[in-house]
Formats: C-alpha cells, sequence, structure tokens
C-alpha cells in the first residue's frame, strides 16, 4: 500500500510539473506577437503573408503598419518594432545606429509604373528622359513633341500634366529617383536620389494609397506606384524604355528578367533599376525585411520560422498579386543568411 502512494505521489509531481510545463509553452506562443512597420510598397503582399500564416499557426500574431520605408527604419532604429520593411537598403551610418547587426532579408521583386489618368487613353510609352523632364517641370503638357514622338497615332490632348509625387519618407521614391539619376544627369544634379527629395513640381500623397488616389481622382494627372496599386485601383500604367531600346511594361516576367541580371551581394544591399537585360523593367527593385541577429523573449526563433515559411509556402502568393518571387539563388543565399537569427 505504501509502495502504491509513493508511486502515485511520485507520478502527481511529474504529472504537474508537465502540466506547469506544457501551460508556459502555451502560454508563450499565445503571447507572441510580432510588431513590425514600414514600406507600403509590399504591403499587399505582406497583408496576405501575415494572414494566411496566422491561420496555419494563430498562436503567432504578427501585425503591421504600413507607414514608408523611412519611417520603417527610424522606428526600428528607435527599438519600437521587432522588424522593419524597406524599399531602400540601409545606409551604413544608418545601421551604425542599431544595437548589433541588422539584416536585410529580401522577399519579393516589384515595380514602379508610371501610373496616368487621360480619359480614352489605355496604353502609353515613356523614356527616362522624359520622365526626368516631366517631374522637373520641362515638360508641362500631354501633347509635348517629346512625349507624341514616342507614341504615334494616339490622340494626347493639350492639357496641363498634373505631377503626382510621395509626401511622405519612401522607399518607392528612392526606386523612381535611383531610375531618374541613371538615367538624366540633369537630375541627378538638381534633384538627386533619396527617400525623401526636394520636389521641383507637383503634389504630395501619402503612401502608395495616396499617391493611387490622387492619379485615379485627378484628370490629366501622372504619378508613380508600386505595381499592384496601378493595378488594384484600375489606374492606367506606361511601359518605359529599357538599356536595350525596348520599351517593357511591368509584369511578373519583366520584374523577374530586371532581378536575373543583377548579381546579389552577400549582404542582399543592391539596386536593380536600369538593369541590363532584354526583357527588363527598368524601374525594379528589391524589397527587404529589415530584422536583428540577437532578438529578446524568444522572439528571433519565431521571426526565422516565419522566413523559412516565406521561402517557401509563402512564395506562392506572390504571382497573384503581381510581385515576382525571389530568383531561386537568391532564395537559397537567404535561408542560409537567416539561421544566425537568434
Amino acid at each position: 500500500m505504501m509502495r502504491n502512494l509513493k508511486k502515485l505521489s511520485c507520478w502527481l509531481r511529474i504529472f504537474g510539473a508537465a502540466t506547469v510545463f506544457l501551460s508556459a509553452t502555451s502560454q508563450a506562443l499565445t503571447d507572441t506577437r510580432l510588431n513590425g512597420a514600414g514600406a507600403t510598397f509590399p504591403y499587399p503582399i505582406y497583408s496576405k503573408w501575415f494572414d494566411e500564416y496566422q491561420k496555419k499557426y494563430p498562436e503567432v500574431q504578427i501585425n503591421y503598419q504600413s507607414i514608408g520605408s523611412g519611417g520603417g527604419i527610424r522606428q526600428l532604429i528607435a527599438k519600437t518594432i521587432d522588424f522593419g520593411a524597406t524599399d531602400k537598403s540601409m545606409s551604413d551610418s544608418e545601421m551604425a545606429k542599431v544595437d548589433g547587426k541588422t539584416l536585410h532579408i529580401p522577399t519579393v521583386v516589384g515595380g514602379v509604373v508610371p501610373a496616368f489618368n487621360l480619359p480614352g487613353i489605355e496604353n502609353l510609352n515613356f523614356t527616362g528622359p522624359i520622365l526626368a523632364d516631366i517631374f522637373l517641370g520641362k515638360i508641362t503638357t500631354w501633347d509635348d513633341s517629346a512625349i507624341a514622338a514616342l507614341n504615334p497615332g494616339i490622340d494626347l490632348p493639350d492639357t496641363t500634366i498634373t505631377v503626382v509625387h510621395r509626401s511622405d519618407g519612401s522607399g518607392t521614391t528612392f526606386c523612381f529617383t535611383d531610375y531618374l539619376a541613371k538615367i538624366s544627369e540633369e537630375w541627378q544634379q538638381q534633384v538627386g536620389t533619396g527617400m525623401s527629395v526636394n520636389w521641383p513640381i507637383g503634389i504630395g500623397g501619402k503612401g502608395n494609397e495616396g499617391v493611387a488616389g490622387l492619379v485615379r481622382q485627378s484628370p490629366n494627372s501622372l504619378g508613380y506606384v508600386e505595381l499592384v496599386y496601378a493595378k488594384h485601383n484600375n489606374i492606367p500604367f506606361g511601359a518605359v524604355k529599357n538599356k536595350r531600346g525596348k520599351f517593357i511594361k511591368a509584369t511578373v516576367e519583366t520584374l523577374s528578367a530586371a532581378a536575373a541580371s543583377t548579381r546579389m551581394p552577400v549582404d542582399f544591399r543592391v539596386s536593380i533599376t536600369d538593369a541590363d537585360g532584354e526583357n527588363s523593367y527598368p524601374i525594379s527593385t528589391y524589397t527587404w525585411l529589415l530584422l536583428n541577429e540577437r532578438n529578446r523573449d524568444g522572439k528571433g526563433a519565431v521571426l526565422k520560422e516565419f522566413l523559412y515559411w516565406m521561402l517557401n509556402d509563402g512564395q506562392s502568393y506572390v504571382t497573384k498579386l503581381d510581385f515576382a518571387p525571389l530568383p531561386t539563388e537568391v532564395n537559397a543565399m537567404v535561408r542560409e543568411a537567416i539561421g544566425i537569427i537568434q
């Protein structure tokens, strides 16, 4: 009898310890909340990913604020978020402000398109120099001879071009101005490249959503937005002449061509605007998640698991939202790189 009581007591202690362990583990999973902020450019795919991931792993909650790349970098430096997101890689000076090592994790490839609102016109051709001259205020009307020469047979109106640009710090702006600076020496000298620049003309909208909304409601306007925002809002967008002299529209295939034609460095900080390649769309870019190598409260392990899911299951959602998936070799590089996250 005494022996049975001792066994029972032992099992109760073991069972009790196991119960406490399982309860603590369950509580930790339930309380796993990841907070991120940054780029509006990839928000459609990030929103889809976080939603699908939470369906599969309901114990993990990922909250993301679409506030622009500049805001994402600032909040990462200020330690108010668990991860940032940007369409412009951080500079060395920005990275020096972060405690520990910051990782740039490319997620998808996207394109910035010249979106326009001209009643009755669905397709236009542009070149980099002409886009630069429009945003410099040198070309002011739609029927300008330079635009007309690229678009024979199209009845362009003799109306003033309403230029729309971003009002906030933006990786989309960086991609667009990075391209213009490569194509136009005058743009490089007068305006330059950045997430925020001193625009010579135009009206500003906050986020890709804001620019898309202004273009859609403003006849005779021209702005720049990520491809999915133009398509989702049924806004026509133009083809842009690439290095090989071809007028290329942004598609999953032409974005992939731009990424494939550019070698990826080991730190993943790369520009793919004005990329070489027969079918490369010239205003293409990677977009990145920004993560710390070392994370508190076990969040590093959760972030790592999400990234593995993103590289596998997550890439299957990409083309449906008009982004291009990571090239195979880049996917493999990222898979190796995230192994150091703690």
